[in-house]
């Protein structure tokens, strides 16, 4: 129990402070093959691409000690592109959506014809298209576009942001907000659960008191002696707790394990799972509606390819083949101590698109969630860091048990041999 706290003199803490397993970030692409036919209203032609490959570098600053048995720190998040362990380069050029532009487009949808005619004739003078062909690297990181100028002239506040537009602009050197957790040093049982996030009990972004609760830990250990039920976790990612189910036991590298996944009702809409009602509103099961946390853009997460979605969805666009051998997450948790062996979190990113009256840039295209790319963030706990974790919280503790009951025994022995030594002398 001392060696799982956060505790600076426990064993774990470092591991805590540093994560000591090589992580990487696994990227796919969905390029568009018939952008002109689609603005024509045809059926989206999708081609993967990738993986391109991130080494994953994360450590944690500010740790602050508060007096009621919490913690507060940043994490940050480093990545690093590996050529080796990837299908193809930064330099290279994919056709995906104009996400500013088409993400724009719906969002003014309801404005008056005017401020759109204003917008359309603005993106004509830009040159803007409904389709792009930008470099793998400019799509991730970030490219200049006057667009963003031009949407803060035309609909102040539509976009709050300013400079370069890209998928990952904000991910790589930057932390994922303020987490206060608990230590475990009074009470084990509480040990990484989120006390606060950025200050708050709870986050606003959704319909509903329990959507919008702050649950479980912070997606990195969990507290010892698990029971094979479930576990939960908050993504500032996805803007809300997660809740993974158990699927079985097994085994890595010779540890116990127990696997946990996301069930069939994670993204579930309202109607198929009522409890989730308070994501909405909501279209088809297995995507979410991120827009509220995503600056009001058209945007939603799912499994990638639709994995555990509605068919409808997967049939909107040609190219998905979803599969729970490459599309499904998992977590393979050490039971005794809580701590993650081996993952692999699994989201795809969408772009809610369509024909909006007013911006001639959108053609005729029919309305779909497009799919734009889905990424793999996976670790396994391996080599020297493995062989200390097993040596100090496997190995150790159990032959310490051992001894425990070796002694017990002896104990009880030793009285019983007392007591009937004491019945014989009288």
């Amino acid at each position: 129990l001392q060696n799982v706290r956060i505790d600076p003199s426990s064993i774990s803490f470092s591991m805590w402070k540093t994560i000591p397993v090589p992580f990487y970030m696994s990227v796919y692409f969905f390029e568009v093959l018939n952008p002109k036919e689609v603005l024509q209203g045809a059926k989206p032609a999708l081609n993967q691409r990738g993986p391109y490959v991130y080494r994953s570098f994360r450590y944690k600053t500010n740790i602050t000690f508060h007096d009621n048995d919490t913690v507060s720190y940043l994490e940050y998040r480093k990545l690093f592109f590996q050529p080796d362990l990837s299908i193809g380069s930064e330099e290279e050029y994919i056709v995906v959506p104009n996400i500013l532009m088409l993400g724009a487009a719906v969002m003014m949808e309801n404005l008056p014809n005017f401020v759109k005619l204003l917008l359309s004739g603005a993106l004509a003078g830009l040159k803007q298209e409904a389709f792009m062909n930008r470099t793998v690297g400019e799509i991730m990181w970030g490219y200049e576009d006057h667009l963003i100028d031009t949407i803060n002239m035309l609909v102040p506040g539509l976009i709050p942001f300013k400079g370069k537009f890209g998928l990952f602009v904000e991910l790589n050197n930057s932390n994922s907000g303020l987490f206060t957790v608990n230590t475990g040093m009074k009470n084990i049982s509480k040990v990484h659960i989120v006390d606060s996030w950025n200050g708050l009990k709870k986050v606003n972004y959704w319909r509903s008191s329990e959507c919008n609760m702050i649950n479980g830990t912070a997606g990195e250990m969990w507290p010892p002696f698990m029971s094979p039920t479930s576990l939960e976790f908050y993504s500032p990612d996805a803007c809300r707790s997660m809740t993974l189910v158990y699927e079985q036991s097994g085994k890595f590298e010779g540890v116990p394990t127990y696997r946990f996944v996301a069930p069939k009702t994670l993204f579930a809409n309202g109607t198929d799972y009522p409890p989730n009602e308070g994501f909405c509103p909501c279209m088809q099961s297995g995507i979410l509606n991120v827009s509220t946390c995503r600056l009001n853009a058209p945007m939603f997460i799912s499994h990638p390819h639709f994995y555990n979605a509605d068919p409808a969805l997967v049939n909107a666009v040609e190219g998905l083949h979803p599969s729970k051998d490459q599309h499904a997450l998992f977590l393979d948790v050490h039971p005794v101590t809580g701590i993650p062996m081996s993952c692999s979190i699994k989201l795809q990113l969408n772009l809610y698109i369509k024909q909006v009256s007013g911006i001639i840039q959108t053609g005729k295209i029919k309305p779909v969630v497009l799919p734009l790319l889905w990424f793999a963030e996976s670790g396994s706990i391996e080599g020297p860091v493995l062989k200390q974790f097993y040596t100090n919280l496997v190995l150790i503790p159990s032959l310490l048990d051992y001894l425990q009951y070796i002694f017990l025994g002896l104990g009880v022995l030793l009285i019983i041999s007392a007591a009937v030594l004491m019945a014989m002398s009288q």
